[in-house]
This record gives structure tokens, C-alpha cells and sequence, in this order.
């Protein structure tokens, strides 16, 4: 029986994979929940699922999660140990015995974790995008390295994935990837100055966070998938194609040399790729309701509007760029998100901000965890530079592409 480490486990990624392995207890077993803040979702995995270990974020969630151990009567012999922080984090992901990580904690905070279970040859369910996007080289690097096997959750990555094993690298033409195009793809660009968060985080096809709705109604998302398809699949990102699909059906295409493209569909439910990634190379019967293909009339594809939509461009330039650059973007990204659900800037500003952060921000080399960290505080407090002066009502940034690495 497989154990099992879910990281960021009472996030949307975190409740399928614990889905999954609800109608699998024959397979796998929960060695270690690693939260937020969410306490009461966390008590309630802790009951189900009785792992030996969880971890919080902070002091403060750790006194409120033992509170409500108390209040729920679970009696203090059966209590996992309980820990918080990043150190952590790093154990629960590294501890002897844990055969598989999902890596679902957003944003760069579950970096040290995934980069740790990686150097011990652990299994990762890599559903952070942007873990790739901020320390791509270093991940991918380390994953050779040490005989560790990256498995792609983003159902994208996840159709390529599978997609790809229908030919060898060097047949590889192309990949395309997907997006719904989110709420905006066919509104009038002149409306976007008046949209709403509320607007914006009613995503067309999945039910998600705030931050990657957010990300998929800018397209900065699919960005973001670009470059992390580039390091998976080591792809230049010439190689590397967005499209429109409204249906969310289709979530991956390669060309291969020979003309030929192969397409991985599946309806738009999050525990096919998560069941794929736990049980590669074996495939089993699934929760996932199959295609009923009598129900489709229609499968649409559309280029992309790269002005509408400048993020997505930004993210090639950046990956091109390297260095720091992906860094760069992601964290100016999270900071202008944040600052439009505050209300402080407009929809468009986000990519404006994400732009001048890049100007601003110079491109360094990354050769460790602790650059990372450092080009993304940097990162983080020039763009909060950024949207202070600029405002709400601040002019439009020129989008200008970062400068190469030196």
C-alpha cells in the first residue's frame, strides 16, 4: 500500500486527490495532510483519513487546529503529530516511507517541500504550476539527477502526458494546449476596464481558487502552462501552441513529425489526471463520468488575442528571457491578482503591473533555492511599488519584454 503525502490538502487539487484515494483505501494510505489556515476542512480529513502527520502554516492555525481536536472529542492518543511551518512541510514530504507527493499548495510556498521530495527520489504529483515557472532549471535539473519521476496534474500537462507516449521526443512537432479562454475570451475589449472580480472569478468550466480563476480569465494561466510544458517536455516554446477551446474537451494535442496529431480528451473532472498521476503507468477504472458523445454537436478552436489578453505573450518573452524572469513574473502576477480583488486596480491592470514589474526587476541567474526565494521577494515588493503608484486609475503600461539572462 502506497503512502501518500498531499500537499495543500484542503485546496481544490487536495480534496479530489483525497477523493481518489477514498475509492482506492485497497492502494494507498495517507501518511501526511499539509495545510493553510482552513482548520475546520482539515479536522474532517483528519477524522476520514487518520494520517500520522499534518502541518499547518503558522503557530496560530497549529493552537487552532489542536482546539478543535479537542472540541470534536477525538481523544489525544489518536492525534497525528502535529507541526507547522516550512521545515515542516519539508518532512512530511520527505519522510521515510512516502512513496508518492502531490504538490497542490499555490504559489511558491510548497517550493522547498517539492524540491526536497525530489532530491529523495520521491514520486511527485505536480500540480504548482508555479514551482516550474520560478525554479524550472533547478527542478527539472534535480529530477534527473535523482531518478525522481514528475508527474504533470494540470489536465493539460496531464493530456500531453499521455499523449506523448504514443512517440519518442525526437518525433515531437508540436504541442498545443488548451484554454476555455475564461469568462472574457469573446468580450469586447473595451469592457474589460469595467469588469468585476466577481466577473472574473465566474470561470465557464471549473470550480477553482481565487488565485488561478483569476489567472485563467487573464490567460496568465495558460502562460504559465507554456512555460512549465517547456521544462516537462523540454520544448522550445516555439513548439508550444495555445488555442481557444471553449468545450474544455479536448485538454492536450501533439503533432508528430509525420503529420499525425493526437488529442487526450476527457470530461472537465480533476480526479481523471489526479488517478492517472497516482497510478501511472497502470490505468483503472475512475469516478470520471466517460464522454457521451452523442451530447456534442461541436468542438471550437481559437488563436488566442495576444492584446486582450498581453500576459500570455509576456509569459514566452519571460521564458525566453530566463533566469529570474519566470520568477519575476509569477510573483508580480500573485501581487496584481491580490491588488484587483482588492479593488486597487482594474482588470487590465494586472497585466500592466506583471509588465512593469519585468521592466523594473533585472534578470539574475538562478542557481539555488535560496535565489528563488530571494528574486521572489524582490519580485513581490516591486510590484507593490508598482500598484501603489499606479492606482486604479493609472496609466497603461508600454509591455516591454525582460531582458535575457547574463
Amino acid at each position: 500500500m502506497r503512502a501518500i503525502t498531499v500537499l495543500g490538502s484542503t485546496g481544490s487539487i487536495g480534496k479530489n486527490t483525497l477523493d481518489v484515494i477514498r475509492r482506492n483505501r485497497d492502494r494507498y494510505r495517507v501518511f501526511a495532510l499539509v495545510a493553510g489556515q482552513n482548520v475546520d476542512e482539515l479536522v474532517s480529513q483528519i477524522l476520514e483519513f487518520r494520517p500520522e502527520v499534518v502541518v499547518v502554516a503558522t503557530d496560530e492555525a497549529l493552537s487552532r487546529l489542536r482546539q478543535k481536536l479537542k472540541d470534536v472529542g477525538l481523544p489525544r492518543p489518536r492525534w497525528p503529530q502535529l507541526a507547522a511551518g516550512a521545515r515542516a512541510r519539508v518532512e512530511a514530504a520527505v519522510a521515510a516511507g512516502v512513496a508518492f507527493v502531490m504538490s497542490a499548495i499555490v504559489g511558491v510556498a510548497g517550493l522547498e517541500a517539492t524540491h526536497a521530495a525530489v532530491h529523495e527520489s520521491k514520486t511527485v504529483g505536480l500540480a504548482n504550476k508555479e514551482l516550474l515557472v520560478a525554479s524550472g532549471e533547478l527542478l527539472m535539473s534535480a529530477a534527473r539527477e535523482h531518478n525522481a519521476e514528475l508527474i504533470p496534474v494540470d489536465s493539460e500537462h496531464n493530456g500531453a502526458h499521455q499523449c506523448l507516449r504514443a512517440g519518442r521526443p525526437e518525433e515531437v512537432s508540436r504541442l498545443i494546449l488548451t484554454a476555455s479562454g475564461g469568462p472574457f475570451w469573446n468580450t469586447d475589449i473595451a469592457r474589460l476596464q469595467e469588469v468585476t472580480p466577481e466577473q472574473a472569478l465566474k470561470h465557464p468550466t471549473w470550480k477553482m481558487g481565487k488565485r488561478i480563476s483569476l489567472d485563467s480569465a487573464t490567460l496568465m494561466n495558460k502562460g504559465f502552462e507554456v512555460i512549465e510544458a517547456c521544462w516537462l517536455f523540454g520544448l522550445h516554446p516555439s513548439q508550444v501552441e495555445v488555442v481557444i477551446h471553449p468545450q474544455s474537451i479536448v485538454h492536450a494535442m501533439v503533432e508528430y513529425s509525420d503529420g499525425s496529431v493526437l488529442a487526450q480528451m476527457s470530461a472537465p473532472d480533476m480526479r481523471m489526471p489526479i488517478q492517472y498521476a497516482l497510478m501511472y503507468p497502470e490505468r483503472k477504472p475512475s469516478a470520471v463520468a466517460p464522454l457521451r458523445w452523442d451530447e456534442f454537436r461541436k468542438l471550437e478552436f481559437y488563436p488566442p488575442d495576444h492584446v486582450k489578453f498581453p500576459l500570455l505573450k509576456l509569459s514566452y518573452q519571460a521564458h525566453e528571457a530566463g533566469g529570474s524572469a519566470p520568477c519575476t513574473l509569477n510573483a508580480a502576477d500573485e501581487v496584481a491578482v491580490e491588488a484587483f480583488l482588492r479593488g486597487e486596480i482594474s482588470f487590465p491592470g494586472i497585466g500592466e503591473v506583471v509588465a512593469e514589474t519585468l521592466d523594473r526587476v533585472a534578470v539574475r541567474r538562478i542557481s539555488s533555492i535560496g535565489d528563488v526565494l530571494e528574486a521572489d521577494e524582490l519580485s513581490r515588493r516591486v510590484a507593490r511599488e508598482v500598484v501603489k503608484i499606479r492606482g486604479r486609475n493609472g496609466v497603461p503600461s508600454v509591455l516591454v519584454a525582460p531582458a535575457k539572462a547574463v
